[in-house]
């Protein structure tokens, strides 16, 4: 079902509770901000459609700032995302980061400096929905901007493994985070993986992330979008790098 069902849903009801309250000549200023709570949850199911996949609604930019129009025209979206991830993050158990292979973090996304781990120098942020906090301010970034639910294209997953091969050739500590660290970073954690020779293949780099993180899990687009990045760039790197006879 992914994001959309999971925006559309209460969306359909609040609009549902607009025309309630507009049949029973309730004023303005009560409908009008449930029409438009209404109308940013559409919006969000849309744009989350893996036919528009369209990442730049709440314009968050390269830097991972969001504008403040944003904050404005969004806010009981992104009000509610935030309040959900810190509420799920204090109920849970699960550490916001781990430390999958030396050097090589995965988690969810880091709101104050505890959240970051020590000595971090690169960061690869796989939300479109969350910006970047100042505990990352003077960490070198790579935005691959993706929907909750969703996989990164081909194209953005081999951006990002080739950006972190370049931070670990300066023995560089990376961290790829999501919201919770469980489906957007693994797939990208899963790649990078398997570029460095960790893994053979991006299952088997998923079963490894399991064993220091159990709550990883990649969706059926998060693994599609694996077997095309291994079509697309792990096939024709493996064969460029055997000798030929």
């Amino acid at each position: 079902m992914g994001l959309t069902f999971y925006a559309a849903l209460p969306a359909a009801a609040v609009l549902g509770a607009y025309l309630a309250l507009r049949q029973a000549g309730a004023p303005t200023y009560i409908t009008l901000p449930v029409l438009h709570s209404s109308l940013v949850g559409l919006c969000a199911a849309v744009a989350a459609h893996p036919r528009v996949n369209y990442t730049g609604l709440f314009g968050k930019g390269s830097a991972g700032s969001m504008p403040w129009w944003s904050y404005v025209a969004f806010f009981p979206y992104l009000l509610t995302l935030r309040s959900y991830v810190q509420l799920r993050r204090l109920k849970s158990e699960e550490p916001v980061f781990t430390e999958v292979e030396p050097g090589l973090f995965v988690g969810g996304w880091p709101a104050l400096q505890r959240d970051v781990p020590p000595g971090l120098h690169g960061v690869i942020d796989c939300t479109c929905e969350l910006p970047r906090n100042a505990c990352l301010e003077e960490v070198p970034y790579l935005c691959v901007s993706t929907w909750d639910t969703r996989g990164p294209r081909p194209e953005a997953i081999e951006s990002a493994v080739r950006w972190a091969l370049r931070q670990r050739e300066e023995k560089h500590p990376v961290l790829v985070h999501c919201a919770f660290g469980h489906g957007r970073s693994v797939t990208i954690m899963c790649a990078i993986l398997v570029t460095l020779g960790v893994c053979d293949t991006w299952q088997s780099a998923e079963t490894y992330i399991k064993l220091s993180r159990p709550g990883a899990r990649l969706n059926k687009g998060q693994k599609k979008s694996l077997a095309e990045w291994t079509a697309m760039y792990a096939i024709n790197r493996e064969k460029e790098l055997t000798p030929r006879t």
